[in-house]
């Protein structure tokens, strides 16, 4: 990993870890993760999905950052109201400040938020690993999560430019 690495965790929030598809299970590896990244010294930076009403609505108990993966004091966590990470967001100006160029994305939910998230991080100029083990969603009237997992994770792994581009890893593979 480069210096100029950050890890990116999105919307792991106390609903969706209780709904979507291994999210106890997903919430650990993100601990783990977390916790190497801490000791290479990446930074983290948390995302956190808000709306008026509802499962997000601020301040309840299941829009809070869930427990396993909680911040630690100075790591920012920032709110968006869309499955974009970047709009109408503080995220690009953070990364700057850092002069991160590349992206470790974990979190929920896959098709919504990592899916947008990853690709606008390409046409912004960043490179992207998302961690194919570590990001997780619901079943819907089509597909099960584990399909929507897989997919994505087949079409995102080297989605790009020519200077930049997603590549899926395992998140065995990372920080070590």
């Amino acid at each position: 990993m480069s210096k100029n690495t950050a890890l990116l965790i999105v919307d792991v929030q106390a609903f969706l870890v209780e709904h979507a598809f291994q999210g106890h299970a997903l919430a650990e590896r993100i601990k783990t993760l977390g916790t190497r990244a801490r000791e290479l010294q990446i930074p983290i930076i948390y995302i956190q999905h808000c709306e008026n009403e509802g499962e997000f609505e601020i301040g309840t108990p299941t829009w809070e950052i869930h427990h396993t993966i909680s911040p630690n004091e100075g790591e920012p966590v920032i709110r968006k109201y869309s499955c974009d990470s970047f709009l109408d967001t503080s995220l690009k100006e953070e990364l700057d400040a850092r002069e991160i160029n590349h992206l470790v994305i974990v979190g929920m939910q896959t098709e919504y938020c990592i899916d947008t998230t990853s690709r606008r991080a390409i046409s912004l100029g960043y490179q992207v690993t998302l961690v194919g083990d570590c990001h997780s969603t619901l079943n819907n009237r089509v597909l099960k999560a584990e399909q929507i997992i897989d997919h994505h994770n087949t079409v995102l792994h080297g989605f790009g430019t020519a200077t930049n581009g997603i590549v899926v890893k395992s998140s065995d593979t990372l920080f070590i």
